[in-house]
């Protein structure tokens, strides 16, 4: 998972968010080229309940986030278990990763520049309005659809739960503040010295209200508490 997903919750008032679907594929490029396949998740958003699927494990296996219950579990299909996952743990480790990364992006010196990109384009079928983000030695290139009712609430909620907006020097809150909902995200991040450079593209997107059964452990699992090995 990247920070652009875990870039999934509800604190901010207003109006009430949008259930979306989505899958998201993140590479690694090496020169402006991948590096490799990249990671893929499958995503279910409604707000202040979120399950995630990694691409590349048996279906089934997800991080289900309930922030309106104040649970989480990892699905286990193979065993047929629910781990409880401890909340308050899940949200102490983020706010220390999410911390660590801003002090080495420097994104807390001199403020978020956004500016508007020059050219539109077409992903997936849809017009995209571009933005980039600057803070640090971080710039973020964001391209969002006004056509698809959904907002970037999807891809920040996480972080507002996590108290990393905070720690990301208003990063967070420039993402909030695009408007339409993205498909095409690039980040150039200078660290010690070294550039790291990521591109998330979103598909398959579909608005609407999802299953119940999607937030909750299976009827018939056991449910149990993570033990230290499973952190």
């Amino acid at each position: 998972m990247t920070l652009a997903v875990l870039l999934p919750l509800l604190l901010a008032a207003g109006p009430a968010p949008v259930p979306v679907y989505f899958e998201q594929t993140t590479v690694v490029l090496a020169h402006g080229k991948p590096s490799g396949p990249g990671v893929t998740a499958r995503i279910w958003y409604s707000g202040a309940r979120m399950r995630m699927e990694p691409g590349n494990a048996p279906v089934g296996t997800a991080l289900v986030l309930r922030l309106d219950q104040g649970k989480a579990y990892r699905m286990d299909p193979a065993r047929k278990r629910a781990i409880a996952i401890d909340l308050q743990r899940l949200r102490d480790q983020s706010q220390m990763d999410v911390a660590m990364a801003g002090q080495l992006m420097g994104v807390d010196a001199g403020g978020v520049k956004t500016e508007a990109l020059p050219q539109p384009r077409v992903i997936g079928g849809y017009r995209c309005s571009g933005y980039r983000l600057s803070a640090g030695s971080a710039v973020l290139d964001v391209y969002l659809t006004r056509k698809i009712p959904a907002g970037v609430s999807a891809f920040t909620d996480f972080l507002e739960w996590s108290g990393a907006s905070q720690a990301m020097g208003g990063l967070v809150k420039a993402l909030r503040a695009l408007p339409g909902f993205p498909l095409e995200m690039r980040s150039h991040v200078n660290v010690m010295g070294e550039m790291h450079e990521t591109l998330s593209t979103i598909a398959n997107v579909k608005v609407g209200p999802h299953a119940a059964a999607l937030f909750a452990p299976p009827a018939g699992w056991a449910v149990e508490a993570e033990s230290s090995g499973q952190e």
